[in-house]
């Protein structure tokens, strides 16, 4: 099965309508530099692949980090199209392909990074094991918003650390694109949930379902002592990063607790893990994309999704700027400069 997809950069034009066989797109041309239009051949589904007419691209923090030069773990080489999450209605499937068909729509995290085509642009073909089918109930923005976080707080909590009913889980940064999707996925399967977050974001946690905790003014032995009795929470899973994991060592459960980070960069002391006899988990949600292997586990997800949104049980929060192609570097400056008050969305139409 082919897992990447060449795409030949021409003259940069305006955004206009795309003549057939071609789309409009964004390229970043080299580190730091403009998101350029360029009018592009649309590209044709390989076999297991599935042409996708994109209409929504989230925008994560990673893309801002990969225009800056500063995600050579993300191995996106320039020139390229960013964007690794999308939402859109499938135009037309390669051989072998069978799950979906023109109409369908669909939503993954499919591409941005290991030099596969990203989702600023009208048109993607995109392997059919990295998406699913769109939860009915939510806008193709809201779709959009989803699957990279959802894969991250899945992979973490289900897959590493199997949450469930009796668990106790502590979810460090619960107002963040990653953390209100963890909350809302450890609440869904039944689990007591906690969210660190500011006390202007307590409304909202509380409103997702956790009990709010105030990092800036609650010591961690504090809420430690205030909601385990001092025994530790069952699962912490940080989404920050840097002392924030080291505040996760000193939050879980002697013996039984699990720590898992989806930032987990940094050098930290493991001593006081290892001194309650706890264990700890990375997640690496990119890996798939990168070697191509276990990709249908990211359907396989993504499907999950779709059935908790559509049950009423996980609604993504969306930043209230409305962004399109010719505005997505806005949209980019905004996520880059942490001013974002929820995912950020770019609405793409072909």
């Amino acid at each position: 099965m082919n897992t990447t997809n060449t795409v030949h950069f021409k003259k940069a034009h305006t955004m206009t309508t795309s003549p057939v066989n071609t789309m409009q797109a964004l390229v970043l041309e080299s580190a730091h530099g403009a998101l350029t239009p360029q009018l592009l051949p649309r590209p044709q589904p390989e076999a297991g692949q599935v042409l996708v007419r994109i209409q929504a691209s989230g925008v994560n923090p990673l893309d801002t980090k990969i225009r800056a030069g500063a995600a050579e773990h993300a191995q996106q080489p320039l020139p390229a199209i960013l964007g690794m999450d999308l939402a859109g209605i499938v135009e037309d499937v390669g051989p072998g392909v069978s799950r979906f068909k023109a109409g369908d729509e669909v939503y993954g995290f499919t591409g941005g990074i290991g030099g596969l085509q990203g989702s600023l642009a009208q048109y993607a073909a995109v392997d059919e094991r990295l998406i699913a089918r769109k939860p009915a109930n939510l806008t193709m923005r809201e779709a959009s918003a989803l699957p990279l976080v959802f894969i991250t707080a899945w992979e973490g909590l289900v897959d590493r650390a199997n949450v469930r009913s009796g668990h106790k889980v502590l979810v460090h940064g619960g107002a963040g694109c990653v953390g209100h999707v963890a909350v809302q996925l450890a609440r869904a399967r039944g689990a007591e949930v906690f969210a660190t977050g500011t006390a202007a974001q307590a409304g909202y946690i509380r409103s997702i379902g956790a009990t709010p905790i105030d990092y800036e003014k609650t010591s961690v032995e504090s809420y430690v002592n205030q909601f385990t009795e001092g025994k530790g929470f069952d699962i912490v899973y940080d989404t920050v990063g840097g002392p924030v994991l080291d505040a996760s060592f000193l939050a879980t459960r002697r013996y039984s607790g699990h720590v898992v980070t989806s930032l987990g960069w940094g050098t930290h002391k493991l001593a006081p893990l290892s001194f309650r006899g706890a264990t700890f988990s990375g997640v690496f949600t990119l890996l798939p994309i990168l070697t191509g292997q276990f990709r249908e586990h990211h359907g396989e997800i993504m499907e999950q999704a779709t059935m908790l949104a559509e049950s009423g049980q996980l609604k993504p929060l969306l930043d209230p700027g409305t962004f399109t192609l010719d505005t997505a570097a806005e949209a980019h400056a905004l996520v880059a400069e942490g001013r974002a008050r929820g995912k950020v969305v770019v609405s793409v139409s072909a």
